[in-house]
């Protein structure tokens, strides 16, 4: 583990934007080689430069935010291009227990002003923050979101804004917030819940493991917070990638989360039982004994049926695999990262946007007395 650098950031946003499981970019890191003071909106440069997925992102100043709307609109075309169609989302975090910061109240307020969706997520540590029971923590919690939704909706009535939820157990033994484990889950998920229950697009940092290594841990308490996200029904799901409770990120993991992701889209569709899917004259066809390998209806409905996942995930015989090279699940993640590194290309941002965002990048540095030629990637 290590601090990240602008190219580390770079590279997680191209990874995503080729990852077909995984539908938004974040700004989930913080390039350790950028002033500090620029480093949320210089984020969101980068992502708009490198990616056309919608963007899950956040301010660290009330200045921030403004300069971030800025780019937006500068990007899209202006304000009423960007209120009708926003390409990012704004997370809003309360300061548990039952407070606001001046910072994130004032993002809260120009979300709300440009038109842009909020995401309010509570973060209560249980036993820390929140009472240690999980009940008492959505109590604590949906409080903090319903302030919120006070706050946005007297400055704009019909403002759109997203039910999120980052609940963690707080482990009294290494006095670590866990937000991999099972009750942080199950927090999450039931947050998600009251959020259907007033009606509003809900959000839950699902996916995510405690470990510090991509291994068996890992494996686990990710692929139980993406399923448990998946039959719950939550809109947004921040968490793949993320190790160490939110304070890493793994381009391996990130590829083994993607499949994860695609088995749990195929887990939401469901088992079809129409006339095809019953298959009863092709049942009836092969008869006892026979076998359905050679049949059109095998080869028009296996790819309908199957999610295939890539070769990540490990489906050969043993002696293939043998050959293969013996290579384990995060062996062969880091190859496919490796490989689309060097391959893909992401759509490029059109020339009259990708100026537009320059320029406005760069007044916005000049209050900074920062050069324009300082930064990297830019």
């Amino acid at each position: 583990m290590r601090r990240a650098n602008a190219a580390d950031f770079r590279d997680l946003v191209r990874l995503t934007d080729a990852l077909e499981h995984i539908h938004a970019q974040s700004t989930a890191m913080v390039p350790a080689d950028v002033p500090e003071i620029i480093s949320d909106l210089y984020r969101l440069y980068v992502i708009l430069r490198n990616s056309d997925k919608p963007i899950v992102t956040g301010a660290f100043t009330k200045e921030g935010l403004l300069d971030m709307v800025g780019m937006l609109e500068a990007v899209v075309g202006g304000p009423e291009e960007l209120r009708e169609r926003p390409r990012a989302i704004f997370d809003c975090c309360p300061s548990s227990p039952l407070m606001w910061s001046d910072v994130t109240c004032q993002n809260l307020i120009d979300c709300a002003e440009h038109g842009i969706p909020a995401e309010i997520i509570p973060a209560p540590q249980m036993g820390a923050t929140s009472p240690v029971t999980i009940a008492g923590t959505l109590v604590e919690s949906n409080a903090e979101f319903l302030s919120g939704a006070v706050i946005s909706q007297l400055v704009e009535p019909g403002t759109p804004i997203i039910y999120g939820g980052s609940p963690s157990a707080f482990d009294m033994r290494y006095t670590t917030a866990r937000l991999g484990a099972i009750e942080a889950i199950m927090a999450a998920c039931a947050s998600a819940e009251m959020g259907k229950h007033y009606g509003v697009p809900t959000h839950g940092y699902l996916g995510l493991s405690d470990s510090k290594a991509v291994d068996g841990q890992s494996s686990f308490e990710s692929g139980t917070g993406i399923l448990l996200a998946a039959l719950t029904g939550v809109n947004i799901v921040s968490g793949p990638g993320m190790q160490a409770s939110e304070n890493c990120q793994s381009l391996e993991k990130l590829v083994i989360d993607n499949e994860y992701c695609g088995a749990a889209y195929r887990l939401i569709r469901g088992i079809n039982v129409d006339d095809v899917a019953l298959a009863t004259e092709v049942i009836a066809k092969v008869g006892p004994g026979g076998h359905f390998l050679a049949e059109r209806h095998t080869r028009e409905n296996l790819r309908k049926e199957r999610f295939m996942p890539s070769d990540v995930l490990d489906r050969l015989s043993p002696d293939a695999w043998v050959k293969a090279g013996s290579l384990d699940s995060t062996d062969r993640a880091r190859e496919k990262a490796n490989k689309i590194l060097d391959e893909h290309e992401p759509a490029p941002l059109p020339e009259d946007a990708a100026d537009a965002l320059r320029r406005t990048l760069g007044k916005i540095l000049e209050r900074y007395n920062i050069p324009l030629s300082s930064l990297p990637l830019v």
